[in-house]
């Protein structure tokens, strides 16, 4: 499978639309061997292609876009081929690609949310999905954001689901975290996100002054059971579950955080639109409100700007 960063300049083609008459060839510009000479060194810049990379440019056609041919160029490496599709203009000075997306089968429309616990209206016409690392400390930001006052803010418009995305490798406890939080989630969607407000709320106790992974595990044990036992929870089965520390479904989460270009957490998909990082609410509330509107639902009214504080002079004690 080839893949290639497509540079922004490859993507732009003006068209304007009504009779113009055909500007006078230009006698300098580039044919035959010249003109796909022309083409592979571009070909070859714009797509960063290895030395090792073949480059065989194919016969031109005629397309429906006016004024531009159709040509095909195939890059091959041993056995394994790609066929790009171009458009270049029939005066030989221009280079087009256009990029086609697909409606249809756009991931960030098909995240499996099978069997994750769902906060707020089941029915809201909005959803939010956050891909989320219990011991991530801009996660915990986030999820201070959404809760209360996002959720307060919308009340029955949005519903909050949550998926696992551990950094393992900067977060020692945060795949330990993720396999408790889905065996509360198992037998209970509420203490699920009792759970998970707790640790986002106390990760640095949770970690710990002398860093020790196993106290740190402990400690995430003994919270999940305090939990469970409020909430009548059955030990036997949960116990078992915190001693399994299965992690198959927690790498299956991630794995599709991966396939959707997911690099750090938080994560968040508003109806299907991406938020990354930890973005200040009104910008979040941006989102939503598009979401609400596009789905026919009104927003709620703005906030009322807060009250000018009267000014006071520089300095002074506390």
């Amino acid at each position: 499978m080839f893949r290639f960063r497509l540079s922004a300049c490859m993507l732009a083609l003006a068209l304007a639309v009504g009779c113009k008459a055909q500007p006078p060839a230009n006698a300098n510009a580039p044919t035959g061997s010249d003109l796909n000479r022309r083409i592979e060194v571009m070909v070859r810049a714009k797509f960063e292609l290895p030395q090792d990379y073949s480059v065989n440019i194919g016969a031109r056609k005629p397309s429906q876009m006016p004024g531009y041919d159709s040509l095909t160029v195939t890059l091959t490496k041993g056995t394994e081929t790609a066929n790009l599709d171009f458009l270049i203009s029939t005066d030989n000075k221009k280079l087009a690609r256009l990029q086609n997306f697909d409606l249809a089968n756009d991931p960030v429309f098909h995240i499996d949310l099978a069997n994750r616990p769902v906060r707020g209206n089941a029915s809201a016409p909005v959803t939010i999905i956050n891909f989320d690392d219990l011991e991530c400390p801009y996660c915990a930001r986030m999820h201070q954001t959404l809760f209360p006052a996002t959720q307060e803010r919308y009340k029955d418009k949005v519903r909050f689901i949550y998926k696992d995305d551990p950094l393992t490798e900067i977060h020692p406890w945060a795949m330990h975290a993720a396999v408790n939080s889905n065996c509360l989630a198992a037998q209970s969607g509420p203490v699920y996100w009792q759970y998970v407000d707790y640790l986002h709320g106390h990760g640095q106790e949770i970690t710990g002054e002398d860093r020790n992974l196993t106290r740190s595990n402990a400690a995430l044990d003994r919270i999940a059971r305090d939990f469970a036992a409020v909430a009548h929870l059955d030990d036997a089965k949960l116990n078992a579950c915190l001693a399994k520390q299965d992690e198959t479904a927690v790498r299956a989460s991630a794995s599709e955080a991966d396939k959707l270009g997911i690099n750090g957490t938080p994560a968040l998909f508003v109806n299907g639109e991406r938020i990354d990082g930890a973005q200040p609410r009104e910008e979040v509330w941006m989102v939503i409100d598009r979401a609400l509107r596009e789905a026919g639902v009104e927003p709620p009214p703005a906030e009322a700007p807060a009250p000018a504080k009267e000014k006071q002079g520089e300095g002074g004690t506390k």
